[in-house]
C-alpha cells in the first residue's frame, strides 16, 4: 500500500515538473521572440537616427544656405563698401 502511495506521489511530481518545464520553455520562447522584435525596432530606430543626423548636417551646411538664399529669395552679396573713419 505504501509503495503504491509513494509511486503515485512520485508519478504526480514527475508530471508536475514536466508540465512546469514545458510552460517555462514556452514562456522563454515568447520572451526571446519579444526580445528579437525589440532589437529589430532598435536597429530600425538607429538607422533612422543616422539618416536624420546626415540630413541635418546637409541642411545646416553654410554654402547650401547661401545658395538657397540666392536662388529662392533672389539675394546677392552687397557690394564692398569702404568705411572711412576721420580722425580728430
Amino acid at each position: 500500500m505504501i509503495r503504491w502511495l509513494l509511486f503515485t506521489l512520485l508519478l504526480g511530481s514527475l508530471l508536475a515538473s514536466a508540465i512546469g518545464v514545458v510552460m517555462l520553455r514556452h514562456e522563454s520562447r515568447q520572451l526571446f521572440s519579444t526580445l528579437q522584435r525589440a532589437q529589430a525596432e532598435r536597429d530600425q530606430a538607429q538607422v533612422e537616427w543616422s539618416r536624420l543626423q546626415l540630413e541635418q548636417a546637409w541642411l545646416a551646411e553654410a554654402g547650401r544656405i547661401e545658395r538657397e538664399a540666392r536662388e529662392q529669395l533672389g539675394m546677392d552679396r552687397p557690394p564692398r563698401v569702404g568705411i572711412l573713419v576721420e580722425g580728430p
